[in-house]
């Protein structure tokens, strides 16, 4: 899969629900999500310099992150993952890991990577070397919906949640908190993304229509990273 396009957008609740109705009026959905939702765990990794944080900050157009990522509390899948931003273009590579090597990569014990036929794997081990370390759980609910013309995928993300410690928590339920900001007025953030190949149907384009909502470069790792 090559590089997709990318856009976001920060809503209220009362546009969930119309962008909701929408979809579900379309008969959209995501077999992953039988229940029309999921939880998404994530521990994103940084450099001693914040160097994706700074650059997340900085509005640099070309960056790139590691995370490794489970679904609704299933240790059973995870997922490393690369994410690369070329300006409004966006690619994700992503490897298999299991619980007993991300308890091992979190020890620090992680040189098995280098022996990995997966080069995305081997990527981390040299970027470990290099200092890269957990910065930051991210814990949110994701309600998802695809439309194979265009491989589209829209998604609402909500609850961002994050936790005080990182790796000694990750396969925990662990306590976490709010990461919306306290001192904003209004209901907690919600997120709508658009991901499309090429082009963007016009079914969707008009699901999705909300008029006054501007592209946003909201971003949960940079919101989980005002706790430290």
């Amino acid at each position: 899969m090559g590089y997709r396009h990318e856009y976001k957008h920060l809503i209220n609740p009362e546009d969930r629900q119309v962008i909701l109705s929408r979809l579900r009026a379309l008969g959209l959905g995501d077999p992953h999500a039988p229940s029309g939702e999921y939880m998404v765990r994530s521990l994103y990794f940084d450099d001693g310099w914040d160097t994706a944080l700074r650059q997340k900050l900085d509005g640099v157009g070309e960056r790139d992150k590691f995370r490794i990522r489970y679904y609704n509390g299933d240790s059973s899948f995870i997922r490393l993952e690369k994410k690369s931003k070329r300006w409004e273009l966006c690619l994700k590579r992503s490897a298999a890991l299991n619980k007993g090597q991300v308890e091992q990569i979190l020890a620090g014990s992680y040189a098995f990577l280098k022996e990995e036929k997966d080069p995305l794997l081997v990527e981390f081990y040299g970027r470990l070397q290099w200092g890269l370390r957990p910065a930051a759980l991210v814990d949110y609910r994701r309600e998802p919906f695809v439309y194979s013309p265009g491989n589209v995928r829209v998604t609402i993300d909500r609850d961002i949640r994050t936790g005080a410690c990182r790796q000694e928590c990750f396969f925990q339920e662990g306590m976490t908190l709010p990461a919306d900001d306290p001192l904003k007025q209004g209901a907690d953030d919600i997120i709508l993304e658009i991901k499309y190949d090429a082009f963007l149907p016009d079914i969707i384009r008009q699901a999705v229509q909300l008029g006054s909502r501007p592209q946003t470069a909201f971003s949960k790792y940079a919101q989980c990273r005002r706790f430290g």
